[in-house]
């Protein structure tokens, strides 16, 4: 039986988590629609990336239900100097998990995060037809920067992306 939506935490992610965020990415990358993965990198690459952002206090928040990875949102700031005020997002919540008001609360916990650690600026790049994602996106404060054309390949179809980003007042 699946969790009821009040039951599911929101919690940074821990090295505990490793395994079932990869679960949870590998469903998510499977259903080729929302992802620039079309499966989850190995899981070696995912705990090295899990372990960084911890290392490096990038913002990363995941959905638990029974003990397992339902959804996710990280912000990994850039590297370079120039650039650190920046970050960018990513996420995704499994099937069974959507439309339950997920989305709307990893962005929040982890945008906070963002904020508190400095950023600037948070941008993100979306399939230009996932009207849920773009729903969600504009609902939280992103703005439309830009379109990228063809900037995807799946399953032998181009798809558009869009630009999106928002700026913490100060």
């Amino acid at each position: 039986m699946m969790a009821a939506a009040d039951t599911i935490s929101i919690e940074p992610i821990r090295a505990e988590y490793v395994e079932s965020f990869h679960r949870a990415l590998d469903a998510v990358s499977r259903e080729r629609k929302y992802l620039s993965f079309l499966e989850a990198p190995p899981l070696d690459s995912v705990r090295a990336f899990v372990l960084d952002m911890i290392e490096n206090n990038h913002p990363q928040f995941v959905a638990i239900a029974d003990g397992k990875v339902v959804g996710w949102c990280d912000i990994r700031r850039e590297s370079r100097p120039t650039h650190a005020h920046r970050g960018t997002l990513g996420m995704g919540i499994l099937p069974a998990y959507r439309d339950k008001g997920l989305g709307g609360r990893l962005m929040r916990q982890t945008l906070d995060a963002a904020r508190q650690c400095g950023l600037h600026r948070v941008e993100l790049s979306v399939h230009a037809d996932n009207a849920r994602a773009i729903a969600l996106y504009e609902k939280i404060g992103f703005v439309h920067e830009g379109r990228g054309r063809d900037t995807v390949l799946i399953d032998g179809r181009y798809i558009d992306s869009l630009n999106m980003a928002i700026i913490f007042g100060n």
